[in-house]
């Protein structure tokens, strides 16, 4: 009977060390070292930044690379920005809902993050508010929404990291280069990480190709795509396509807009109005940047759509008349309209939405894991 109790012990054991061991970021003390290549640019807007803060700033984006991919900032060191931000895929997730610590489902489909034009450390880019909900719209404070997320990352008290951080040996110098002292403090961390993302810009797609005038960079159905996004369809209407050059804009949302598109006729979430607590806000979700869109799936607030195809099926003739339907979205008696886009007209959609990708930034080392894992 002892003998089998011992066993049992061990057995134990074992199985609480394994998932220990499981929960345990690759980037752990002793394990991991840092591959650092040039460092990101960052984008200056002239009227409150000049050149000559280059070399600090790029200080502090290496710094917020390092702190977006390492998971030591969840609570379990298992899920870092980079668990769900992916860059392979624009820095979105390609799951409905993401995972956060523990395994558990994210409430909502992880929306891609480049091309946020730095502004005063607020979103741009034609947004004025970030997440689906607008929770949020200082850059500098993104990274502690899903931080202090009990789901997310399940920091319960963002003031506990600087000393987990301290403990780490490759901090002391990226902060000691980034702010001329080794002090860790939640700002620094926070603004380090806003920095790097909004060194993240996007602006080297076909399209933008096109729109500088470069010959044979969109075929003749990719043109035609454009022309029905822009004009029989009005697309550009709440997706504000511009040239994709830093400071010319994006292809996001025109002042942050939130709209109820008719994805349900009676609401399970209530988006924008869970924040305002006003009634018309009910339904309605942030327009989301198109950058990098047709390998951003799954699409809108629940991930519920696959692929471009289903979401311009949507648009055809799936549209519901929810309580606050966008007017755009209405017919002349005030019935959510059938599109009827035609099989033709939507490949060549596709076929355009396809030139909006933008492969160097989806390989750019300057974005990619810092980690080497030994």
């Amino acid at each position: 009977m002892k003998k089998i109790i011992l066993l049992c012990c061990i057995v134990l054991v074992i199985v609480i060390v394994y998932s220990c061991k499981k929960n345990v970021s690759t980037s752990s003390l002793g394990t991991v070292s840092l591959s650092l290549p040039a460092t990101p640019d960052i984008y200056y807007d002239s009227t409150f930044l000049s050149p000559e803060f280059s070399d600090s700033l790029n200080k502090e984006a290496t710094l917020g690379r390092v702190l977006f991919y390492d998971g030591h900032l969840s609570v379990n060191n298992s899920i870092s920005c980079g668990s769900c931000h992916k860059q392979s895929i624009g820095f979105s997730d390609n799951v409905a809902l993401s995972k956060g610590v523990e395994g558990q489902l994210t409430k909502r489909n992880t929306l891609a993050i480049n091309t946020l034009t730095f502004n005063s450390g607020a979103l741009s880019s034609g947004l004025a508010n970030l997440f689906w909900d607008g929770r949020e719209d200082n850059v500098f404070n993104l990274s502690l929404r899903p931080l202090t997320n009990h789901v997310e990352m399940g920091i319960t008290d963002p003031g506990t990291l600087p000393a987990k951080l301290a403990a780490l040996p490759y901090y002391n110098q990226l902060f000691l280069n980034a702010y001329g002292d080794n002090t860790i403090t939640v700002d620094r961390i926070s603004k380090a990480i806003g920095l790097f993302i909004n060194s993240i810009q996007s602006f080297n797609t076909r399209f933008d190709f096109y729109n500088r005038g470069i010959q044979n960079s969109m075929t003749a159905q990719e043109i035609y795509g454009l022309n029905l996004f822009n004009t029989k369809y009005n697309c550009a209407t709440c997706h504000n396509i511009s040239n994709g050059f830093p400071g010319g804009g994006g292809y996001g949302s025109i002042n942050g807009s939130f709209k109820d598109i008719g994805l349900d006729p009676n609401y399970t979430d209530l988006g924008r109005g869970a924040i305002t607590g006003n009634d018309t806000d009910n339904g309605t979700f942030l327009i989301p940047d198109l950058h990098n869109v047709a390998i951003t799936g799954p699409y809108m607030h629940d991930g519920r759509y696959k692929t471009l195809g289903d979401v311009i099926d949507h648009y055809s003739h799936g549209i519901a008349n929810s309580p606050n339907l966008d007017p755009l979205l209405k017919d002349a008696n005030g019935n959510a309209r059938n599109m009827n886009i035609s099989e033709d007209e939507k490949a060549a959609i596709i076929a355009f939405l396809n030139t909006l990708t933008d492969y160097k930034m989806l390989t750019d080392t300057k974005f990619s894991n810092p980690f080497n894992i030994k």
